[in-house]
């Protein structure tokens, strides 16, 4: 099992950047993969970005594929998601989460196993 924490999110507005870090701990070295997702309100949690952790190979949702890059250390256990030219509609609470160590589908929700707490994102206009 692996616990996650998340940090950074904040409101900020249009076209501004935002940094969120994910604290990782317990066992990390099972882990296959990591990922960023995100709720709005009233809708189902979306895949944002992912990136396998012994390789480094990443992955995101086109509507943010340019502006936002994952990124880990993995001798620090910290993921970290880089949000540049914020739009409203990346407006939700952004969760970490990871993977068991199987090899599975990173931009797949149910690939996710452990989950942290959220911080949330705000954008206005």
């Amino acid at each position: 099992q692996v616990r996650l924490v998340e940090s950074g999110g904040g409101a900020v507005q249009t076209g501004r950047s935002l940094r969120l870090s994910c604290a990782a701990s317990g066992q990390t070295e099972r882990v296959y993969s990591m990922g960023w997702f995100r709720q709005a309100p009233g809708q189902e949690r979306e895949f944002v970005a992912g990136i396998i952790r012994i390789e480094g190979l990443t992955y995101y949702r086109d509507a943010v594929r340019g502006r936002f890059t994952i990124s880990r250390d993995n001798s620090k256990n910290t993921l970290t998601l880089q949000m540049n030219s914020l739009k409203p509609e990346d407006s939700g609470m952004y969760y970490c989460a990871t993977s068991g160590p199987e090899q599975v589908p990173v931009t797949d929700r149910g690939s996710y196993i452990d989950w942290g707490q959220g911080t949330q994102v705000t954008v206005s206009s």
